[in-house]
């Protein structure tokens, strides 16, 4: 595998095992993603945005079943490391990852600074006041005032916390960030002015990002790729700049139109149905039966169909575009 991707990802596959049987979560997810750019993925709720996080950065719950793939971070095959190797080679050192809800990961009876600090001290190995130093500097990257780091979380705002949280995500200077629905709880302006510091840090730093959101219209500001994942599976990729003014596959076409526009008369428009059970998937093409577009051949598993460097998970496309 060359180095000219920051981080690629095969075939990979988290499966949970439940009660009712075992969710396929994430299932053959494949993208690529170059240094400096940031891949937003979207879809709804429930079709393993998260889980695609957890499995890339191996934070995996009890009940994890099938965890299976290639995920290489420049020429590094993470996959073939171990849990030990993996925490002292790969975690918050070359990768990090920034929670959902900034309050519900900070420690309450820890200043924050403290917090920012630990990944220094636990995977740098640099002393307290070293690594103190360096929340205060990463702290100013993130425009939170220095003398917040004596403060602890319940004292600052949601925007401040978010940031903090942003803050300890980089303060090791990963080069992929990985972004779960970072501003779900603030209001607008808030979210504004996040995704504006989100630009500046991808390009002052060189950072490269991996967005979780549903957020469209929001990502938008930051997205230089947009991954599209339905039921488990991401079903186009492409680069924002034509995928925001022309999707390709039928589902991303939906979710477009769901946006509300603020210089158009159109009403938003939605989906019929809603999305299969990720414990019981439909075979062929998972979005079919909620597809305006729907036609024999969709009962079969659609193969990739490559436009350069976009491609499309889709039947529709078929003799348009070449077979991945």
């Amino acid at each position: 595998m060359t180095q000219e991707n920051v981080i690629s990802i095969k075939d990979l596959k988290l499966h949970f095992t439940t009660t009712k049987g075992t969710v396929q979560a994430v299932d053959g997810v494949d993208f690529d993603l170059k240094p400096t750019k940031a891949v937003v993925v979207v879809g709804e709720s429930g079709c393993g945005k998260t889980s695609l996080a957890k499995a890339v950065l191996r934070l995996l719950p009890r009940n994890a079943g099938q965890y299976s793939g290639k995920i290489w971070l420049r020429d590094i095959e993470t996959m073939s490391l171990s849990d030990e190797e993996y925490r002292k080679q790969i975690r918050w050192i070359k990768m990090s990852m920034v929670p959902q809800a900034a309050m519900n990961s900070l420690n309450p009876v820890l200043r924050v600074g403290e917090q920012v600090a630990e990944p220094m001290l636990v995977h740098a190995g640099v002393d307290k006041e070293a690594a103190l130093e360096q929340a205060a500097k990463m702290f100013q990257n993130v425009g939170v005032p220095v003398d917040f780091l004596n403060r602890y979380p319940f004292e600052l705002s949601g925007g401040m916390r978010q940031r903090v949280a942003i803050a300890m995500a980089l303060v090791t200077a990963p080069e992929l960030v990985i972004l779960d629905e970072p501003t779900s709880a603030l209001d607008v302006l808030t979210q504004a002015n996040i995704f504006n510091l989100l630009k500046e840090i991808k390009n002052g730093l060189e950072t490269s990002f991996i967005l979780i959101t549903h957020d469209i219209s929001t990502s938008s500001e930051l997205a230089d790729i947009v991954a599209v994942m339905y039921a488990g599976q991401i079903v186009e990729v492409g680069e924002s700049h034509r995928f925001f003014s022309k999707p390709r596959h039928p589902y991303s076409i939906k979710l477009m139109a769901s946006v509300p526009r603020l210089r158009s008369r159109a009403e938003p428009d939605f989906i019929v149905g809603r999305p299969p059970s990720l414990i019981n998937p439909p075979t062929g093409c998972r979005f079919a039966q909620r597809c305006p577009s729907r036609f024999e051949k969709c009962v079969n598993e659609p193969p990739i169909y490559r436009f350069g460097d976009d491609w499309v998970k889709c039947w529709l496309y078929e003799g348009k575009g070449e077979i991945k």
